[in-house]
């Protein structure tokens, strides 16, 4: 296992997309493990690419934890994100603000080249110019594209993104790359695999579903509910990050005297794929659980089975053994557990039928 070679404890800690669903349970689980003497300055667009509501009431509990402080912008905005680093020094930076999204990507590319592509220039730039002791940022399972190999390995060739999404994900771990090797910046990038929980995005599959089926809607299960998905709970997302956080990859020279690049990709998934329709079946019985539908409610009315959608892929498949190796971790929270916790959490949010 790797020993922690930064410890978080009085540091400034810079998070990007801080009122979205990961940077959110990213700063709480932050001050509950590290404590109240961090500072976390935490910056968000709040795009209304979904409900901005959800963004606002995590943001809410966010400005109850001492010492934290939000910034309202973009960082696309190269003189803001500039003017950032100039004031608060961070000594860590998680970047997780992203346009996120693969269908969106079909019909919106601009706001992905913005946010994944300038945004994140910005970002390693800073970094460039106030030595950070460790950039962390969010890549995505969506990188392996047309992968045939099972499980995603972050030793296979990732040449083949199915979306634009995937192809700014797949960029963000080369521009890091450069720059680690160019500027010496140790960077970690980490593949997150189909992350779900409690107040997450609705444009999930999970949420959508339950939205629909609240509505009375029909839901449609892709591939004729053929796919396979590494479902992976926010907490164990979050669990990765934090400790991946603490320890930055090395600087050393190689043979040539040139620094090799200080720089690591790991896959943050549950290794437990999921066939979509179990998947809906035991969010179906933890939704009638929690009192979102009613218990004689009609599933299979409400759903269509339908072809692939572009952009998608029939499985994910998260290999984490180098997690493992260095970090002595793995997800593991049940999907049954996890859906529990998102119904029981959508019944106190939108209310229940008790």
């Amino acid at each position: 296992m790797k020993q922690y070679n930064i410890n978080l404890s009085g540091k400034t800690i810079l998070v990007t997309g801080a009122a979205g669903f990961i940077g959110a349970n990213l700063v709480k689980k932050l001050y509950q493990q590290i404590g109240n003497n961090i500072k976390v300055i935490g910056i968000d667009s709040i795009t209304d690419y979904y409900d901005v509501n959800i963004k606002y009431e995590r943001l809410h509990e966010l400005e109850q934890l001492p010492g934290f402080t939000f910034i309202k912008g973009n960082i696309a905005d190269k003189q803001l994100i500039d003017q950032l680093f100039n004031e608060h020094q961070p000594a860590v930076v998680v970047n997780l603000a992203a346009q996120a999204g693969v269908r969106y990507s079909i019909t919106n590319p601009g706001a992905y080249i913005e946010s994944n592509l300038i945004g994140f220039y910005n970002i390693l730039e800073a970094c460039r110019h106030h030595e950070v002791e460790h950039l962390v940022y969010a890549s995505s399972s969506s990188v392996y594209g047309s992968n045939k190999k099972v499980p995603y390995s972050t030793d296979d060739k990732v040449d083949n993104p199915v979306s634009l999404y995937a192809a700014t994900k797949k960029s963000n771990e080369l521009m890091a790359h450069a720059y680690s090797k160019l500027y010496n910046i140790p960077s970690t990038g980490l593949r997150f695999f189909t992350v779900y929980g409690p107040a997450g995005r609705p444009d999930m599959a999970y949420f959508g579903f339950t939205n629909k089926l609240r509505r009375g809607e029909k839901i449609q299960i892709f591939n004729y509910g053929h796919c396979k998905r590494d479902f992976t709970f926010v907490d164990d997302i979050v669990e990765g990050v934090i400790r991946i956080m603490q320890h930055a990859p090395e600087k050393r020279n190689g043979e040539d005297g040139l620094p090799i690049p200080p720089y690591e990709v790991y896959n943050i998934g549950n290794s437990s794929p999921e066939n979509l329709l179990d998947f809906v079946t035991i969010l179906q019985e933890e939704l009638v659980r929690a009192g979102v539908l009613p218990p004689d409610y009609d599933f299979e009315a409400h759903k269509e089975l339908v072809p692939m959608q572009p952009g998608d892929v029939p499985v994910t498949f998260a290999d984490t053994t180098p997690l493992e190796r260095d970090f002595g971790f793995r997800p593991s929270t049940p999907l049954r557990m996890g859906l529990r916790a998102f119904a029981e959490w959508y019944a106190r949010y939108y209310g229940s039928l008790r």
